[in-house]
């Protein structure tokens, strides 16, 4: 994994909507989260949450075609008025290594792509609060328990000229 990562460049970034998914890229995606959310953080809920239909999603495979990383784009009015990225997660084994930040600006370039000019919301688990503000996000509310976690609402404003030039990517 140590070579793999300094070589950011063998993860391969697919971007689908739902009804493109094959049946065992759906299972992967749910197996992965489920393993980081509800496993590895102990938190009981339900992840098949109905949205996963209406949604974008990224994913990042290693060189082996692993599923190692992962996040979903919901357009506005799906959970939010604005469009959100949501379900963020780096595999264990392979965190520490800026595939959370690849992730993120991946994240948010198709949002400039599909949904110019928008604001984007997160909802955010509160010790990633600093990641997500060196994107220019700010927090929106008071930290709120989801789960047994603590999480903050945070906005990125279009006004705020994020993109492709921000300096952060």
């Amino acid at each position: 994994m140590q070579n793999l990562m300094q070589n950011k460049t063998q993860i391969r970034w697919t971007w689908r909507w739902f009804d493109e998914l094959p049946a065992t890229e759906v299972y992967e995606m749910l197996a992965v989260r489920q393993q980081v959310f509800v496993v590895e953080q102990d938190c009981l809920y339900l992840d098949a949450d109905g949205r996963d239909s209406n949604a974008w999603h990224l994913f990042g495979y290693d060189p082996h075609q692993q599923l190692i990383a992962y996040a979903r784009l919901l357009p506005p009015n799906t959970r939010y008025p604005e469009p959100s990225i949501g379900r963020v997660l780096v595999r264990k084994a392979a965190r520490g290594h800026g595939l959370g930040r690849q992730l993120i600006t991946l994240c948010l370039e198709k949002c400039g792509a599909e949904y110019p000019e928008q604001n984007v919301r997160i909802s955010a688990q509160v010790y990633l609060t600093e990641f997500y503000k060196s994107f220019g996000f700010q927090p929106t509310g008071e930290p709120y328990d989801d789960g047994g976690i603590p999480h903050v609402g945070m906005v990125l404003y279009a006004q705020s000229g994020w993109g492709e030039s921000n300096p952060h990517h």
